[in-house]
């Protein structure tokens, strides 16, 4: 294999490996937000909970 051919082969795998890494980053980015949107979801029903509790509207007190 000549010089030229290594740096095209070489060109090829950095643009495939460039591409990759980018739907790696936009897939791993909506996964962090989706799993961020469901801990805050529980957070408030939690918050929710606590609230009605310390206004006395359970029957638990």
């Amino acid at each position: 294999m000549d010089a030229l051919g290594f740096f095209t082969v070489f060109w090829q795998l950095f643009n495939l490996s460039f591409i990759v890494l980018i739907v790696f980053l936009i897939v791993s980015f909506f996964r962090s937000n989706r799993k961020r949107a469901e801990q805050l979801e529980r957070i408030e029903d939690k918050i929710d909970y606590l609230m009605t509790q310390l206004d006395g509207k359970t029957p638990l007190n």
